[in-house]
């Protein structure tokens, strides 16, 4: 019954039987599952991704550097669908051994340079490309702040009450309303910092804007969780909603996000 209460045992095992809808693929070992060799198109950058909120950012930035007539950030988007696994094929584990997208391959340079991590991918091409990366110091650090707060805020957001608001097995009260209060926290503090500044940066749209924008704007516009963003009141919060319909209006961010047309079959449920 979904209401009994539940005593950890001693010492922890795994059993498929409590893996979820992602049963085949939800296991507490790394390293591939099966033999699959990566694809490779004729661009310098190859990514490897998917329409979730880490994979938008990397299109969008692509797609921002390109609108910049950076001609050598053209890429080919490879679509790794975690639904069915891929991502544990061992060409992707080779890219990166955590077998979380994205990923990206810049064939560019001798050897190949591999990146992980949405925000290193980020950081990797503002400072390949001299783009949406301040030069100031301190408004450097500022961006740099705010990115890394997004990589240890978002997993509460996405992980924490994206999935037991729409994706956990039936409705826990508890830890939808404990992730539901860090969420609610998480916009207040975007929305206290976005009261006084236009972007998150003070010289201008970053880096820093584009990680933040593709989950707490995204889910501010009901385009992840379908529901939540009612149900988290992202309207009151009407400085993190100006930032994001500004955002949410740039070409180049439009075509980011229309790169993904799997989207509303993974965060849209």
């Amino acid at each position: 019954m979904p209401n009994d209460p539940y005593t950890p045992p001693e010492v922890w095992s795994f059993d498929a039987k409590i893996s979820g809808e992602r049963k085949d693929n939800n296991r507490p070992v790394a390293g591939q599952t099966f033999k699959k060799a990566l694809p490779v198109g004729d661009k310098s950058l190859q990514l490897y991704s998917l329409g979730t909120p880490n994979g938008v950012k990397i299109t969008v930035m692509l797609e921002e550097l390109l609108a910049r007539g950076k001609t050598e950030a053209a890429y080919d988007l490879h679509i790794i669908d975690i639904r069915k696994g891929e991502e544990f094929g061992s060409g992707f584990t080779e890219l990166n051994p955590n077998s979380k997208i994205p990923a990206l391959m810049d064939h560019s340079t001798s050897p190949v340079i591999p990146v992980f991590e949405s925000a290193s991918i980020l950081h990797y091409l503002a400072e390949k490309f001299d783009a949406l990366l301040p030069k100031n110091p301190a408004d450097r650090a500022t961006c740099m702040n705010w990115l890394f707060w997004q990589s240890g805020s978002a997993p509460l957001l996405g992980g924490g009450f994206g999935h037991f608001y729409k994706l956990a097995p039936y409705p826990m009260a508890y830890p939808i309303n404990r992730f539901a209060i860090e969420a609610k926290r998480q916009y207040d503090v975007l929305d206290r910092h976005l009261a006084e500044h236009e972007y998150m940066c003070d010289s201008g749209y970053s880096i820093a804007d584009i990680a933040i924008w593709s989950w707490y704007g995204r889910m501010a516009l009901n385009e992840m969780y379908a529901g939540s963003a009612k149900f988290l009141d992202a309207q009151s919060y009407e400085h993190v909603m100006r930032w994001t319909q500004m955002i949410g209006e740039r070409e180049a961010v439009q075509k980011g996000v229309a790169k993904h047309p799997s989207l509303s079959a993974i965060v849209k449920r």
